[in-house]
């Protein structure tokens, strides 16, 4: 391959390097890596009531931005509105994971049982 050739082939080499690191994604993750993390580690510092608060503009950003939401964002939203006694909403996020990930339909109908269980 001569050198002109080569010069010519850089600028193409370094796109397709660039465009391969870039960090795209095909779910929208806003803030729910951070909530899921703040919660575990230190649990007293977000109450269900600001997670769920943040998750919401999240949800709100996400279909503007038209992308989905990642895997277990609505059972965790779920699981925050069982906490803050929102058993409908509760189902209603348990649904909507099921409905995006089917994979996940024995655990969530199995949270939907228990909570629609009287």
């Amino acid at each position: 391959m001569s050198s002109q050739n080569k010069i010519l082939l850089l600028p193409l080499a370094l796109a397709v390097l660039l465009t391969g690191c870039r960090s795209s994604s095909i779910y929208y993750w806003g803030h729910y890596e951070n909530i899921v993390y703040i919660s575990y580690t230190k649990p007293d510092k977000v109450t269900p009531e600001l997670q769920a608060g943040i998750m919401e503009e999240d949800m709100h950003k996400a279909a503007s931005a038209n992308k989905p939401l990642p895997p277990g964002f609505h059972a965790h939203l779920g699981n925050l509105y069982y906490q803050m006694g929102k058993s409908d909403l509760a189902v209603q996020e348990f649904e909507k994971e099921k409905a995006q990930f089917p994979e996940a339909t024995v655990f969530m109908d199995r949270l939907i049982a228990k909570l629609t269980k009287k």
